[in-house]
C-alpha cells in the first residue's frame, strides 16, 4: 500500500489488503480486509461494494496502514475493530476476552432447541460458567424468551464487556453476573442448563496453537491444564449438585478429549445419556449429559 498520492480507492485497498494477507498466511484474507477498511471509514461492510471507487483520504489511509500492519503480526482482527460476529450478533471484544468461535455457536443452539421442544424447560434458569464476552449468556437469553441467565467468571474484569453485549442486545435486565471460581458462585442454586465454554487446551496442545491465539487471547480462558480436562472434569463431577431434575449439562470440549469426557461423563454421579454433538466442520465439540431422576 504506497504513501504517495495515487489514489487508493475502496476497492484498490481491498484487492491489496486481501493479496497482502494472503501472502502471510493471514486467516480469512478478504473478510480480514473488509473488517478493518469498514471498521476505519466507520461504515457497514456492505458499504465497500456499493461505493467501491470511493477515494480513501491520507488520514484514512494512514489508520488503515497502521492496522493492517498489526494484523500482519497476527494480532486478531476482531480486537482490532473491537467486535467479533457470534449467532447473528455483534459483540464487544477485547483482550480482557476470549474471541467467540463458531464452534460455541453449536452449544447455543443445541440449547435453544432443546428448550423450545422440550417440556420444563420452556422458562430456564440458565447458569453460564466462564462467561467471558457473554457471548453464550446473551445469546441464550435473547433466544429463549422466558430465561433467567447467571453468568459466572474467576476474572472480575470481563463483566464490563459482558455488560455492555447484554445492553447492546437488550437482555442485560434478565443476564444476573457473579464473580467467583468456577462453580462457586452457584452455591446453593439449582438450574434446568449448566453450560460452559471452559479452558480446555491441554499442556502438549498449547505447543501448537497458533500465535494470533497464544500472543494476544487470555492465557487463562484457554488452558485447561496437563490433559486439558482441569475445569471440565470439576463441571462433570459437581454438575449433578447444581442441575435441576430434569436438567442437562452442555459443555464445549476439544474433539480430541470425546472420549476421556464420554467416560467421565458416564461414570459422574447423577448425570445419564452423555453424548457428544458434532460442530459445522463435522468435529466432536459439544458435551450433553442429561440430569434426571
Amino acid at each position: 500500500m504506497g504513501t504517495g498520492t495515487e489514489t487508493w480507492s475502496t476497492r484498490r485497498l481491498l484487492t491489496w489488503t486481501t493479496d497482502h494477507f494472503t501472502k502471510r498466511g493471514i486467516d480469512s484474507p478478504r473478510l480480514s480486509a473488509e473488517m478493518l477498511l469498514a471498521h476505519v471509514l466507520e461504515v457497514p461492510r456492505l458499504r465497500l461494494y456499493t461505493d467501491p471507487d470511493r477515494p480513501a483520504s491520507e488520514l484514512e489511509r494512514a489508520a488503515f496502514r497502521e492496522l493492517v500492519e498489526r494484523a500482519t503480526k497476527h494480532e486478531p482482527v476482531d480486537y482490532l475493530v473491537g467486535q467479533a460476529p457470534f449467532f447473528s450478533m455483534m459483540l464487544k471484544v477485547d483482550r480482557r476476552v476470549l474471541i467467540p468461535r463458531p464452534s460455541t455457536e453449536t452449544l447455543v443452539e443445541h440449547v435453544i432447541q432443546h428448550a423450545r421442544r422440550t417440556p420444563g424447560f420452556a422458562s430456564p434458569t440458565i447458569a453460564d460458567v466462564g462467561t467471558g464476552s457473554g457471548s453464550i449468556a446473551v445469546a441464550l437469553a435473547k433466544h429463549i424468551p422466558q430465561s433467567r441467565v447467571i453468568a459466572t467468571d474467576a476474572h472480575e474484569e470481563v463483566f464490563e464487556v459482558a455488560r455492555v453485549n447484554a445492553k447492546a442486545e437488550g437482555v442485560e435486565e434478565r443476564v444476573e453476573f457473579r464473580h467467583g471460581d468456577l462453580l462457586a458462585p452457584l452455591l446453593g442454586l439449582r438450574v434446568r442448563y449448566l453450560v460452559s465454554n471452559p479452558p480446555y487446551i491441554s499442556d502438549k496442545e498449547w505447543a501448537e496453537v497458533a500465535p494470533n491465539v497464544k500472543d494476544y487471547e487470555p492465557t487463562h480462558a484457554l488452558r485447561g491444564g496437563g490433559d486439558g480436562l482441569q475445569f471440565i472434569r470439576t463441571l462433570i463431577a459437581e454438575a449433578h449438585t447444581y442441575l435441576d431434575r430434569p436438567g442437562q449439562l452442555v459443555i464445549e470440549i476439544a474433539a480430541s478429549q470425546k472420549q476421556a469426557v464420554l467416560d467421565l461423563a458416564m461414570s459422574a454421579p447423577g448425570l445419564t445419556n452423555a453424548t457428544v454433538l458434532a460442530d459445522h466442520e463435522g468435529l466432536a465439540r459439544v458435551l450433553v449429559a442429561d440430569a434426571t431422576e
